[in-house]
């Protein structure tokens, strides 16, 4: 038979173990004999393994369980194999005897299929939630400023209200600045689109990071006077140019500066630095902010997703920023990690190489939830 049959003492020890052994287990039948196949058992499905003998053997009724077991030497590095037994009490056995006969077979695959649909079962709950949120958080962003834009403009085209110049002005102030958030908004879903899909083109050229991360800096330099946060830069006289996407330089600095001052309290600070190191160029973005939590911290950078941080429900946002940094740092064939903690502040650090990445002309393909093929560390701040 090619299934693995084995008697069973009181205790649980094998008494007999069937040929099936070797192609099965890849060792002799004797070598299954007393505790031998309970020593090769997974530690974790132990209990399973000897309630089923157990409850065979006293309750004199059939039972089943599935369990792990190690293949081959018991030295070296394991290798486990799934088995389901079916365990029946011996009939001719005396109660005293208490004897069990078990048949196992090989289900590994099985198990392995099982495995894959729960966890594709998992990413299509996570999808599913991501869409939920995306459209929440759509809702949100996109109806505020339309509402603005539309409010303001009826007041402006009312004749009949008295609305002095300086008013008018305030109210086009308003519509203006509305209008451009939703700019922005629609700007990040489709680079975001063009990202996941592999669309997203970049054309590398000698850039000087010191310039972009200036100028960077100086755009965000009001935001964050506004806001009361110190926005510091500290770079060295000497930064090597890089091969980037100039563009995509500048949008992943404004990314994670606005970032840092959004979510950086009154009276914090963003620190921005950045250096040249084994043949890399490495910017540092740093705050005193209020931190990510540890479960959340391997989600940064998913698409949509937002920390569950209840100092967030203040600030807009689609929750793209990071994704699309982690997009364009792929495609630079850069890094990027994030460390952070919960009341102390966050630190992103990116590394992109001084010659740029082979082919970075042509576009890259990133898994559907952005990452590309290679894993971006994301680790907890030391």
């Amino acid at each position: 038979m090619s299934d693995l049959i084995t008697r069973h003492g009181r205790s649980g020890a094998v008494l007999f173990a069937s040929p099936a052994a070797e192609p099965i287990l890849g060792v002799r039948p004797l070598a299954l004999c007393g505790s031998g196949l309970l020593d090769r058992v997974h530690v974790a499905d132990r209990p399973a393994y000897l309630t089923a003998l157990a409850d065979a053997a006293s309750l004199r009724e059939s039972r089943s369980a599935e369990f792990r077991v190690r293949q081959g030497p018991l030295e070296g590095t394991p290798s486990f194999i799934w088995l389901e037994m079916r365990c029946h009490p011996l009939e001719r056995a005396s109660s005293e005897e208490a004897e069990v006969i078990a048949v196992m077979r090989e289900v590994t695959a099985r198990k392995e299929e099982e495995q894959a649909i729960t966890h594709a079962r998992a990413e299509a709950e996570r999808a599913n939630l991501a869409k939920s949120r995306f459209l929440a958080t759509m809702s949100h962003e996109l109806r505020t400023p339309l509402n603005a834009i539309i409010g303001f403009s009826d007041l402006l085209r009312e004749e009949s209200l008295m609305i002095d110049a300086r008013k008018r002005r305030d109210y086009a102030h308003l519509i203006n600045e509305s209008g451009r958030h939703l700019l922005a908004v629609v700007n990040d879903i489709l680079d975001m689109s063009k990202i996941e899909t592999g669309n997203f083109e970049i054309f590398p050229e000698p850039v000087a990071p010191a310039r972009v991360i200036d100028e960077c800096c100086e755009l965000l330099a009001l935001r964050a006077r506004e806001a009361g946060v110190d926005l510091g830069v500290a770079l060295p006289t000497h930064l090597p140019q890089v091969m980037a996407d100039k563009r995509a330089l500048h949008q992943i600095m404004l990314n994670l500066v606005s970032n840092a001052v959004k979510f950086t309290d009154r009276g914090g600070k963003v620190a921005v630095a950045a250096r040249a190191e084994s043949g890399h160029i490495v910017i540092t973005v740093e705050d005193t902010g209020v931190g990510i939590e540890p479960e959340d911290l391997p989600r940064i950078g998913d698409p949509f997703f937002q920390a569950r941080s209840s100092y967030d429900r203040r600030h807009d946002g689609t929750g793209l920023g990071v994704s699309i940094v982690k997009g364009l740092v792929a495609l630079h064939g850069g890094s990027i990690d994030v460390q952070s903690r919960v009341g102390e502040g966050t630190r992103v650090t990116v590394a992109l190489p001084l010659g740029g990445k082979s082919g970075a002309r042509r576009s890259e393909t990133l898994t559907p939830r952005g990452e590309p093929a290679t894993r971006i560390p994301v680790r907890k701040r030391a």
